[in-house]
């Protein structure tokens, strides 16, 4: 059946690789619509150059390139690590969590350019498609969404480069980086090619954002940073913006060959995948959000808080930003968040990031006159006889019982 004339306009997520430049020029060809590529800037940096040409030369009515570097960082990275979000215990859910505001802008442009379609590069076995199309039609439910790898016959990579030799599309990938990756301001992730192999160890000209631990500085360096009610605000006293700040310590981690993860993940539709990232900002601003909430918060809020890291983290990692259930949660995260002002001072060396010193100087509930090992008139130890009596109980009836029995 012919998809002529079925669409008008549509507005494709664009990032000038192999699949969305293929993707531009097939919904030009098989619809015969007008295209407009956008592209999200959320700190790419270089791989952003030429995308308007590119978009052009290949179909494109026009091409917007947006900056929401800093939203990114202020509404969506920085919430996230107030609930300490790793999906799996390891993956710190860099692509995750670019999806929501990437598909939120691309429903702003499609709104602005009356398109009546939008579009985006992900496969049909992959977590991207549903967090760009539910985040779609939480903006629009009745808009229309074309995903052409789940309606066109080209299933492999090979089929995709004679497709682009065939329009003139200049292939990007390369016999030396044939695998596919996603960079932003959190993380860069790798999957695919020789990573499909998962005994094959990832090679080490395939890093981008840090030098290898062997080869990292042979002297540690310390790096202090500021809170204000869960939200990293300062690096070494210098106030910085969210994207410069997680900027600054990607550099710093990545010097320190700091971020560098391999993993086998469980992906929403129900294969297991191999992926390979560089978190090197995200890893350093984790240990220090903990370190500060260590010394600040109460404990059974952040037992209660904790419970549900899990499922907060199966929400990102699945596409339910914009669901209700995380707007609820993320309000109690940040109810519990109040009091996590401080300090955390972080030593890097070699691969690895450690908290060697944290400070709350008006939300410290650390008392050395209660914890000390040394005299102290605050703590009757006697007390502790009755304390234990007591929660033991339980299990003295139990052993009580036992021995009846016998």
């Amino acid at each position: 059946m012919s998809k002529q004339g079925q669409i008008k306009k549509a507005v494709l997520a664009y990032s000038g690789g192999l699949d969305t430049s293929i993707i531009l020029k097939w919904l030009v060809e098989e619809y015969g619509c007008e295209v407009v590529a956008y592209s999200a800037d959320l700190g790419q940096g270089e791989e952003l150059d030429g995308i308007p040409a590119k978009a052009k030369a290949t179909g494109a009515s026009s091409c917007h390139i947006m900056d929401l570097k800093e939203e990114f960082a202020r509404d969506f990275v920085f919430p996230m690590f107030r609930a300490n979000a790793i999906y799996e215990g390891r993956y710190f859910l860099g692509t995750s969590i670019a999806r929501p505001l990437i598909a939120k802008a691309q429903m702003e442009i499609a709104a602005k350019e009356g398109a009546d379609a939008v579009s985006h590069g992900a496969t049909g076995k992959g977590n991207d498609q549903v967090r760009f199309e539910i985040a779609y039609y939480h903006f629009d439910p009745s808009v229309k969404v074309i995903a052409p790898w789940r309606e066109w016959d080209m299933n492999s990579r090979t089929a995709l480069e004679e497709y682009a030799k065939k329009h003139g599309i200049p292939v990007p990938t390369s016999k030396k980086n044939p695998w596919s990756s996603d960079r932003n301001l959190l993380h860069i992730s790798f999957e695919g090619d020789v990573l499909e192999d998962p005994m094959a160890e990832a090679p080490e000209h395939m890093y981008v954002l840090s030098v290898s631990p062997e080869k990292a500085p042979d002297a540690p360096e310390y790096v202090e940073i500021e809170f204000e009610k869960g939200d990293a605000v300062a690096v070494n006293g210098e106030r910085l913006s969210p994207a410069k700040l997680l900027a600054k310590l990607n550099e710093l981690g990545g010097k320190h060959g700091i971020g560098r993860i391999d993993l086998m993940e469980n992906r929403f539709v129900g294969m297991k995948s191999r992926g390979v990232y560089e978190t090197p900002g995200g890893t350093i601003l984790e240990e220090a959000h903990r370190a500060v909430e260590s010394i600040t918060m109460d404990r059974e809020v952040m037992h209660l808080r904790d419970s549900l890291v899990a499922r907060y983290a199966a929400m990102v990692y699945n596409g339910f930003w914009f669901a209700p259930e995380r707007v609820v949660l993320q309000t109690l995260i940040d109810a519990s968040q109040q009091t996590v002002n401080g300090m955390a001072r972080i030593k890097l060396y070699k691969g690895h990031c450690r908290v060697v010193g944290r400070d709350s100087a008006n939300d410290s509930l650390f008392n050395v006159d209660f914890a000390t090992f040394e005299a102290d008139e605050v703590y009757n130890q006697a007390d502790a006889e009755g304390f234990i009596k007591l929660n033991a109980l339980r299990l003295r009836i139990a052993a009580i019982q036992r021995a009846a029995k016998k």
